[in-house]
């Protein structure tokens, strides 16, 4: 039996690392967490444009398609919190940290399959637990890897993810459903897997880069003021830079009249539409020019950079506010921490339709319940419902790996395989 059974507790849950010194960047991820769930509220609740015109609306400006891959940097924060931290496990440590990462990704996206459900076949939202629980699984070979080899594999998919989407899209299986269940798997699990890592909303040729740079942030000392700078310096410069080329690639060097040339039935107003508001749908293929775009959902190289550059800012503003004004981000860092269940349960809600007759009103409603239930749960019991679920199993299966490791001993022959 351990001497210390609290302390064994609470360094599980923070990866492995020194509790007091990790409580400020699990407060400041939890908070940007938080933050993206807000995000994704908005997305999901209000108007994408206003109803006299095309302009697109505050909230799509602030939040569309930056909030889904802030979830997915954060993401990463935590596996590499789950994973050593900026001591990477190593042998048998690694390997029963990867079976709770299997089990976590499972579970995940067993909710998220059982929401699909739930949803009307012209969904108001698209679901990304599904893909979510799939970046846990792709995930795991770069577990083991430092921050540096991270941030270049993050760059790769950057790059390369892209690509992949444009040449690959129009030859794979199309899949049916936007938001898919059990059945899918059983029906037509081609089409899903291409759907979940190439043709979906949320790719995951693309959104790895956003998961594998969080994963690298959760490797650097985050309570380093100086990396909290960087963070945010280099975000806010990473976001302009990618902004920048587009508009000198569209611009500058007539990509727009190429692009509208590029489809006989595309008109001036329909390309200005995708250029604020995306395609709804893979990107046509009708010319590369269409990766110089930087819309949201796009999954272009400079619409990924973009949204990396912003949720690499929004950590670092957050990590750098959390030194001084933790306290105040205290409902944020609620949400934050039961976002699975918070999530879920507005998915459900939006299932129901009923937000379309008040959008506004059925937003603040949502934030307000979001943050009180949240608190409220937090000082009742901790983490979510969901979450206490998933966490449960998650370590239960780190546990048993590790301890077979123990009771095997180092020198203990294994047995073959097969």
């Amino acid at each position: 039996m351990n001497d210390h059974p609290t302390r064994d507790r609470t360094a599980e849950a923070t990866g492995g690392l020194d509790p007091r010194r990790s409580a400020g960047r699990l407060v400041a991820v939890d908070a940007a967490r938080g933050l993206a769930l807000v995000g994704l509220t908005a997305v999901h609740f209000l108007p994408q444009s206003y109803p006299d015109n095309d302009r697109p609306t505050l909230s799509w400006l602030l939040f569309a398609g930056d909030s889904a891959a802030l979830f997915a940097l954060l993401a990463g924060v935590s596996l590499a919190f789950s994973t050593g931290g900026r001591r990477p496990r190593k042998g048998r440590d690694l390997a029963a940290a990867r079976a709770g990462t299997v089990v976590r990704a499972v579970l995940i996206m067993a909710v998220g399959l059982t929401v699909g459900y739930l949803m009307p076949p012209e969904p108001p939202a698209v679901n990304i637990l599904v893909y979510y629980g799939l970046f846990f699984l792709l995930a795991l070979p770069f577990l083991g890897l430092r921050a540096r080899t991270l941030l270049l594999c993050s760059g790769a998919f950057l790059l390369l993810g892209p690509f992949l989407i444009h040449w690959l899209g129009d030859v794979v299986p199309e899949h049916s459903a936007a938001n898919p269940t059990f059945a899918h798997l059983v029906t037509e699990p081609v089409a899903l897997f291409w759907q979940l890592t190439l043709t979906g909303t949320y790719p995951a040729v693309t959104y790895l880069a956003y998961l594998l740079a969080g994963l690298a942030f959760g490797r650097l000392n985050l309570k380093s003021l100086r990396v909290q700078t960087r963070l945010l310096a280099v975000g806010l410069g990473l976001a302009a830079l990618a902004k920048l080329v587009s508009w000198v690639l569209l611009y500058g060097m007539d990509g727009y009249n190429v692009l509208l040339y590029s489809i006989v039935s595309l008109t001036r107003a329909d390309l200005d539409h995708i250029l604020v508001f995306g395609a709804g749908e893979p990107l046509p293929t009708s010319s590369l020019w269409w990766q110089a775009l930087s819309a949201p959902h796009t999954n272009t190289p400079l619409s990924v950079a973009w949204s990396l550059g912003v949720s690499m800012a929004v950590l670092g503003a957050f990590l750098l506010a959390g030194r001084e004004f933790g306290k105040w981000l205290l409902p944020l860092t609620a949400m934050g921490a039961m976002t699975l269940s918070l999530y879920t349960g507005q998915l459900a809600l939006l299932a129901t339709e009923v937000h379309y007759s008040s959008p506004l009103l059925w937003f603040v409603a949502c934030l307000v319940v979001s943050a009180l239930v949240a608190l409220a749960w937090r000082h009742a019991f901790g983490r979510g419902p969901l979450e206490r679920v998933v966490s449960a199993a998650a370590h239960a299966t780190t546990r048993a790996v590790a301890d077979r490791g123990t009771a095997r001993g180092p020198d203990t022959p294994r047995k073959p395989l097969g």
